[in-house]
């Protein structure tokens, strides 16, 4: 970790389907990180914005986001937060980006904007976490462009495995023809209620579909991981002793392994 050519892994969280904790497992899986020992650049790529806020960041006072490194080309070195969390920093997203997704389509070089933007801070960091929008535009294409791997979180609920089968084909279409290194690498269980058995049914069937590519460690439904953004902190920080913050502990053990 300490040699002179080590580079960030990066990580694009992804899934097309909304509500599924994409945005919570990218916060605190990042602040688990970090609080491991690692430093952690966190990219907020969501219009929505949601990972930037449930850091404590308020949108209405993000001056440069990540819309000016994919638009105008600014440095994101510009653009870092460091935060209250020691070793996780943020480069915000603002909603100046929802506009983005038409704008990067007259642009040059539209798909590798964000893999030329972070290769001077590479070196800086031991990973970077990019949240996608949970759609397959432009948006998402730049993180999977810049990403060495996918994390998928999956909800154990019923229609868990639908378009994940496009999603898996749309990152084949980018390793093919844009990011020949690119693989899914982690599926994370999210949401996991241990007393229904169609939790246990969705985990059987993503562990049987995806094999030792599925986290051992799943993520457990719970009302302090939901209320932890509206206080601005991860959960290691907001509730460090609760069953969320454990669980996103250990599973930041086996993702850094």
């Amino acid at each position: 970790m300490e040699s002179e050519n080590h580079l960030a892994r990066v990580m694009a969280v992804a899934n097309q389907k909304g509500g599924v904790g994409k945005t919570t497992t990218t916060i605190n899986l990042g602040a688990a990180l970090a609080e491991q020992g690692n430093r952690v650049l966190l990219i907020d790529l969501d219009p929505q914005s949601n990972a930037t806020t449930g850091l404590g960041v308020s949108s209405r006072d993000v001056e440069t986001s990540i819309y000016d490194v994919l638009l105008h080309q600014m440095p994101v070195a510009e653009v870092i937060r460091e935060l209250d969390v020691p070793g996780l920093s943020l480069v915000s997203s603002s909603l100046a980006l929802a506009g983005a997704e038409i704008e990067l389509v007259a642009a040059f070089s539209r798909e590798n904007r964000l893999q030329r933007a972070l290769e001077p801070v590479l070196s800086d960091y031991d990973w970077i976490l990019v949240d996608c929008p949970p759609a397959l535009g432009l948006l998402t294409v730049n993180a999977l462009v810049a990403a060495d791997e996918v994390l998928v979180p999956i909800q154990c609920e019923y229609f868990a495995l639908e378009g994940l089968g496009q999603l898996v084909g749309n990152v084949d279409l980018v390793r093919a023809n844009l990011n020949p290194d690119l693989k899914v690498s982690t599926i994370v269980l999210v949401m996991f209620d241990a007393r229904t058995n169609l939790s246990q049914q969705v985990a059987a069937e993503v562990r049987a579909y995806f094999g030792d590519r599925v986290c051992r460690q799943v993520i457990p439904r719970s009302v302090r991981l939901s209320e932890a953004p509206s206080f601005g902190q991860p959960i290691t920080v907001f509730d460090p002793t609760s069953r969320g913050a454990l669980a996103y502990r250990q599973l930041a053990l086996e993702v850094d392994a």
